[in-house]
Order: C-alpha cells, then sequence, then structure tokens
C-alpha cells in the first residue's frame, strides 16, 4: 500500500512539470514567430527605401546620380531601372566626359530643377523608349553637349534650354524621339546665343520662338509652323499634314530629308547661238537642280568633269571662230550636296571650343544626281570669196553624148566625100 501510495502522489508533479515545459515551449514558439514578422516587416521597409533604380555594367544603386558618380572609361552607361523623382546633374568621376543614359521605358521625374543638367564640357546621349519629364521645369538644362535618339520629353514650360557664352558654347543634336512643352528650345538666362542645335528627326509638339539663328532644322515633323519660316526660308521640302497615302493626315507639318532634283537632266548647248564657260552657278541653274533641305548644304559639280565639259566649250567656240566643223559632243557631270563647314564628329567634339563646331549629320553627305550636257555639232562653212561652182545637171551629159555623135557624122561625111573624089580622078 505505501509503495503504491507514494507513486500516485508523485504522478501529479510530474505532469505539472511537462505542462510547463509544454506551455514555456509555446511561448518561445509564439514569441520566434513574432520577432520573426516584425524583422521580416523592417527587412521590407529597408528594401523598399533601397530599392536599385539604376545601374551601371552589374552594380545597381539606389539614385541615378550616384549611378552617374560611378560610371567609367570602359563603362559610361547608366540604365534606368525603375520610375524615379530626381533631378540629375551629368558629373562623373574625373577623366570620363562622355555619358550614355539609357531610359529603358522608365520614367525619370524632375525634381525641383531641370530633369536633367548637362555641365559645359560634359557629353550625354539619351537613348531607350522611356520618358523624361520635367513637369514644372525644363526636361534638359545643356551648357555642354547632348544628343538624343529616342525617347518621350515632356514639359509645362521650356522643354530644352541651351546656352553659349563667351566661354562655351552648347550643342545639341537631336535625330529622333518626341518632344511636347509649351515652348520647344530656348536660352538659358545668361545664355548670348543658343549654341548650335540640329534637328534631323523626331516629333515635335509646341513652339520655337523666332531669333534662334543657329537652330538648323533638317528634317522632323512640326506641329506648329508659326515661328518656322525664319529656319525654312531656304527650304522646299515642307509637306503639310493630311497628304498621307489614308488621307486622314497626323495634323503635322514635316521637314523632309535632303534629296537633289533637276527640272532637265539633260540640255543641248547649240554653239551658233552663242557659247560661254560655265561655273557650278551656271550649270544648277541650266538644268535647274536644287535641294529640298535647309541650306546647311550646297551642291556642287565634279570639278574634273565640268573643266572636261568647258574644255569642249572652248573647241567648240574656236571652232565657230575659225568657221571649222565640230562634231556633237556630250558631258556627264555629276551633283552632289556638300556641307557648308568641315565639321567634327558629334562625339569627338570639343563642347568648349565654341561657335567653330557645327553639328550637321552625316547621314546625307554624297547624295548626287547627274546631268548631261550636249553641245551640237558646227558643220565646216564655204570659204568666203569663192565662187561656188554651178551645179551640173544631166543636161550638159547629154549634150556631150550628141556633139560626139555630130562629130562622127562628120567624119563618115567627110570620109564618104574622099571616097568621091578619089572615085573621080580614077575614073579621068
Amino acid at each position: 500500500m505505501r509503495s503504491h501510495e507514494k507513486r500516485a502522489n508523485v504522478c501529479p508533479q510530474t505532469q505539472g512539470k511537462y505542462l510547463v515545459s509544454v506551455v514555456s515551449a509555446v511561448v518561445f514558439a509564439l514569441a520566434s514567430l513574432f520577432g520573426t514578422l516584425l524583422f521580416s516587416a523592417d527587412t521590407v521597409a529597408v528594401a523598399a527605401e533601397s530599392q536599385a533604380v539604376a545601374q551601371v555594367g552589374n552594380v545597381t544603386y539606389t539614385s541615378v546620380q550616384e549611378a552617374i558618380g560611378h560610371t567609367s572609361m570602359k563603362n559610361a552607361t547608366v540604365t534606368l531601372l525603375a520610375d524615379v523623382a530626381e533631378s540629375v546633374t551629368i558629373t562623373p568621376p574625373k577623366g570620363v566626359r562622355n555619358v550614355t543614359f539609357d531610359l529603358s521605358s522608365h520614367v525619370l521625374q524632375a525634381d525641383g530643377s531641370a530633369a536633367i543638367t548637362v555641365p559645359a564640357n560634359m557629353q550625354l546621349i539619351i537613348t531607350g523608349l522611356g520618358t523624361v519629364a520635367g513637369g514644372t521645369q525644363p526636361a534638359v538644362d545643356c551648357r555642354g553637349a547632348l544628343r538624343v535618339e529616342s525617347g518621350t520629353f515632356t514639359s509645362d514650360a521650356t522643354l530644352m534650354r541651351f546656352a553659349e557664352t563667351d566661354g562655351t558654347s552648347a550643342q545639341g543634336s537631336f535625330s529622333g524621339g518626341t518632344f511636347t512643352a509649351p515652348t520647344l528650345f530656348n536660352l538659358l538666362d545668361d545664355a548670348k546665343n543658343l549654341g548650335y542645335v540640329t534637328v534631323r528627326g523626331g516629333e515635335y509638339w509646341g513652339m520655337i520662338p523666332a531669333g534662334l539663328n543657329t537652330l538648323a532644322l533638317l528634317s522632323g515633323s512640326f506641329s506648329d509652323t508659326s515661328n518656322l519660316a525664319p529656319y525654312l526660308a531656304d527650304s522646299l521640302g515642307l509637306i503639310p499634314g493630311g497628304t498621307s497615302g489614308d488621307g486622314t493626315g497626323d495634323g503635322m507639318f514635316h521637314v523632309g530629308d535632303l534629296a537633289i532634283s533637276s527640272k532637265q537632266t539633260s540640255v543641248e548647248l547649240d554653239p551658233a547661238s552663242g557659247l560661254q564657260r560655265l561655273s557650278d552657278d551656271d550649270l544648277l541653274t541650266l538644268t535647274g537642280t536644287q535641294l529640298n533641305g535647309i541650306a546647311d548644304y550646297r551642291l556642287v559639280a565634279d570639278s574634273d568633269q565640268l573643266q572636261a565639259l568647258n574644255d569642249q566649250i572652248d573647241r567648240a567656240i574656236q571652232a565657230v571662230g575659225k568657221r571649222k566643223a565640230f562634231e556633237a559632243v556630250s558631258q556627264n557631270i555629276t551633283i552632289t550636296a556638300v556641307r557648308n563647314t568641315s565639321d567634327e564628329d558629334f562625339m569627338g567634339a570639343d563642347a568648349s571650343r565654341g561657335a567653330g563646331i557645327q553639328l550637321r549629320t552625316s547621314d546625307h553627305d554624297g547624295i548626287s544626281a547627274q546631268v548631261t550636257v550636249t553641245i551640237k555639232a558646227v558643220a565646216e562653212p564655204e570659204e568666203p570669196g569663192k565662187p561656188a561652182e554651178p551645179k551640173q545637171s544631166d543636161m550638159p551629159r547629154t549634150g556631150s553624148a550628141i556633139q560626139a555623135l555630130a562629130v562622127a557624122l562628120l567624119l563618115l561625111v567627110a570620109a564618104a566625100v574622099c571616097a568621091f573624089v578619089t572615085s573621080r580622078l580614077r575614073s579621068s
């Protein structure tokens, strides 16, 4: 009995200890779970705050400005990874002057100042199908060199501002993209001039102020032509919207690509009407050859071919003067569009070298047309003062034959008379 009672008294104590252990384990597990949840929430919050928005090479950064600061000579491309509100300045490390910004289908929204600022002596290329949104600020302020290949650019004020000062000259080149703002281009506050800005592609929705004399429009589509007249004065390529194939049009005015056309691809010169040596301008006027683009280019005839034609003109003039014959001759001449200045490649140009550098597209260099100039033949004239020999007809030939026949008859008559006289003498 005692042994049994003792065992019965011990069992409740053991069960109590077991329950305590179980409760402790449950409490510890709940505390651990709660701590894990809190830690995970903090981690998510930190991750959200430090989300990567830009990338250089394989390294990501939490701001575009930080990424620009980590570009290098070997890798100077900053790729946008997410939509971000940030105003950035192109200030790469020392020794890096060319930066490429790939929008990569994301949005860079201005935050307090222009979305992108390009300082003097810096060069920026913008690519990708993303957006640079200025909001109440410009999309780009540029004192250096800017090249836009694609993208969408918007602003509620002035879209792009450039500056040429005593020390530096801004440069811009636009080959593609969509640009929308009340005013598309204008000067920075301290600028004396715009700098050299060339538009050679893209769609432009907004106004371009008059007086930007160094703005060259080579190609592109424009929604507002009210202030384009100063830039299109020498252009024959302005095509109004509404003339597209479907007849609906897009409401835009298009500046066509540079092209050469000739009203007469073949002309004939008559030495009898007078000749003179031809210059390039004379040949262009003679053939009606012209450009359908801004007069940033000029037309030049092949110098060797033009010289060969002028040599033939000289010979024709001499032949007419010396009253000698001249055989007809033709000369093909190639007319080429060449740039007015000898410009350097855009990204190789030094942005600090001022107004001597202009941005032109090389896509149009070398386009040409061919014309043919023929000089008519000149017959050798008759010598002056020498009577012309009468033209002999068939009649003299007939008269000569009759005369010969008459002589033959006379000879026969004479022979008959001689025979008669001889016969009479013999009979006597």
